[in-house]
């Protein structure tokens, strides 16, 4: 799925929904020790399926399963992928899950929604396509 393409929407929103895997519920017991020590930590809670972030403009649920984003209000799909562009140096995780630092990427970059200037994020988060 590239950004903004409408075919999987369904799908992505099914899987935003879906119940955790034990790997996902292992994510989350790893987020509710990462989350607190992090600058956007005010801006974040925890439940039983989502990461959930306050940024100025939504709240956002990004899935603990699926690293998937649905936008508050009304559930929207929000789209993002990693940028193809230049790759930075990864940064380290102690341990292998680049779901969690899909994560934790997707939750900084939201907690400050307001300073996106991706085109196609910022034409989502206006509810432009």
């Amino acid at each position: 799925m590239d950004r903004g393409d409408d075919r999987y929407v369904d799908y992505w929103r099914e899987a935003s929904l879906t119940e955790l895997t034990a790997t996902a519920q292992v994510r989350r017991s790893a987020l509710e020790r990462i989350i607190p020590r992090t600058k956007i930590a005010n801006r974040c809670e925890l439940n039983e399926r989502y990461l959930v972030v306050r940024g100025q403009l939504h709240t956002y649920k990004i899935h603990l399963g699926s690293a998937n984003i649905l936008m508050e209000p009304g559930n929207t799909y929000l789209c993002i992928v990693p940028s193809r562009r230049e790759r930075h140096e990864p940064v380290f995780l102690p341990f292998e899950d680049d779901r969690l630092a899909l994560i934790l990427s997707k939750a900084f970059l939201l907690a400050d929604d307001a300073r996106i200037t991706d085109p196609s994020i910022v034409a989502q988060l206006h509810g432009r396509r």
